[in-house]
């Protein structure tokens, strides 16, 4: 075979396997979500500004990903499938295990304390998310928002020989009663994920994505010119 042939034929091989990396690199990381960013879990009383649904929103909601609420102990986190307990604003109206208190409200307690509460999304489709305490007045006034889950690269996979369980509730029904989420296989062994992309500072998540595609760009911009170089 000719010099200048096979010199060719191994470029385009370099040129695949690097674009298989880039590929791979570009793959979506789980992320955390702080909801309501550096305003925190609480209703338009305390925060004039919070605007829950607002910032929902603007995010895009996977599998595996996590929902941070930093709140206080006077303030509760609800999340439900079930999209009539979240019309009612009301955590003791939930149907079939469909509604899950991540975090109650002590309304006794003399001064509110800090609250961190991590909700992981175990199930696709309709999610809804509110405080429940004070017969739904927090949830009444703005602490709610509802958000949809995709499939994204799905659930960590759970180690060998360890079990499965069901995420929070069996039911997982919307707003059109004819809509139901698919329940999802949760590991057991489902913690926090260790690659994690946090929305926390906007501006250090854009810097890492823009040195990212930098790097990915040189990499190609070198292979091409191997690439090139090789039928001179």
């Amino acid at each position: 075979m000719p010099y200048n042939m096979r010199s060719s034929s191994s470029c385009v091989s370099v040129l695949l396997i690097v674009s298989l990396m880039l590929l791979s690199l570009s793959a979506d990381a789980y992320k955390n979500y702080t909801v309501g960013g550096s305003t925190g879990w609480f209703d338009i009383q305390e925060k004039p500004s919070a605007n829950y649904q607002k910032w929902a929103d603007s995010k895009t909601f996977s599998l595996g990903d996590f929902l941070i609420f930093n709140t206080d102990s006077n303030h509760s986190v609800v999340q439900t499938y079930d999209f009539k307990t979240y019309k009612e604003c009301n955590y003791n109206n939930g149907e079939d295990n469909s509604t899950t208190e991540w975090s109650a409200a002590n309304p006794s307690a003399t001064s509110p304390v800090p609250v961190s509460v991590s909700v992981p999304l175990v199930k696709e489709g309709p999610n809804y998310f509110f405080s429940g305490n004070y017969d739904g007045e927090q949830c009444k006034f703005g602490q709610h928002f509802m958000i949809n889950v995709t499939h994204g690269q799905g659930l960590p996979s759970p180690d060998k020989d360890d079990e499965t369980a069901p995420g929070p509730g069996q039911s997982s029904q919307s707003g059109d009663d004819d809509e139901v989420a698919p329940d999802t296989i949760v590991p057991a062994n489902f913690d926090h994920p260790k690659d994690i992309e946090s929305d926390d500072d906007d501006s250090l998540v854009k810097g890492s994505k823009s040195s990212s595609s930098i790097t990915k760009y040189n990499l190609l911009c070198l292979v091409l010119m191997g690439f090139l170089a090789s039928f001179f």
